[in-house]
């Protein structure tokens, strides 16, 4: 791993936290599974490109949807 990733899996995983409580708190589905998968994702994603397509896209879903 580098700096790198594990900055924006950081970023990635506190963002995740937020919208995982606010999902949880409201009853809202959307943000409760794009903060799982914030959570989720980092770890097992090795590049750092494809970390943040995922991490851009998984933030994106809940103020498009």
């Amino acid at each position: 791993m580098t700096t790198s990733s594990l900055l924006w899996g950081l970023l990635f995983g506190s963002l995740g936290t937020g919208f995982f409580a606010y999902g949880k708190k409201q009853k809202a589905l959307v943000p409760l599974l794009c903060g799982l998968g914030l959570m989720v994702v980092p770890p097992f994603v090795s590049n750092t490109y494809a970390m943040l397509a995922v991490g851009a896209a998984l933030s994106a879903i809940p103020f498009v949807l």
